[in-house]
């Protein structure tokens, strides 16, 4: 499983010019699922991202987690993560899970950081989407659940 974490001052998601999802304060998450991802790459992830030390504490350092500042995540599936571009010229998308190993792993990911306490707003599943943010920083972080 990937993850692209991007701490925002708010972001949200529209479908079909409706908003479906929408946080302030928080954390961005773009979620990639691989074909061959499991129970624990899901609990790897929700474990990692709501305890992520990147929000300033007083002394403009790094030491807050999503969970101490009372921030919110907004979680949007995106396969093309494991978009391979290393051959050619149209990405390859043979590493991303089946839609139907992909959709139950994210709704678990998503239930699982619910389950912490966290308020947490979503894209819709297999979507087009808009995403609109604004970043906090910027600060993007690229999670993987396994070593590559």
């Amino acid at each position: 499983m990937k993850a692209v974490v991007q701490r925002v001052q708010s972001a949200k998601v529209l479908v079909d010019g409706r908003i479906i999802g929408k946080i302030d304060k928080g954390l961005l998450v773009f979620l990639g699922v691989a074909r061959d991802d499991n129970e624990s790459d899901l609990a790897f992830l929700a474990s990692k991202i709501p305890d992520l030390r990147i929000f300033a504490d007083a002394s403009e350092k790094f030491n807050l987690s999503l969970k101490e500042v009372g921030g919110e995540i907004l979680v949007v599936s995106q396969f093309t993560l494991y978009g391979d571009c290393r051959k050619g010229r149209r990405p390859s998308f043979t590493e991303a899970a089946d839609p139907l190993l992909a959709k139950d792993l994210y709704e678990r990911f998503i239930l699982r950081l619910k389950e912490q306490g966290i308020p947490v707003q979503t894209g819709e599943f297999q979507a087009t989407m808009e995403v609109h943010l604004i970043n906090d920083g910027p600060v993007t972080l690229i999670l993987e659940s396994r070593k590559v």
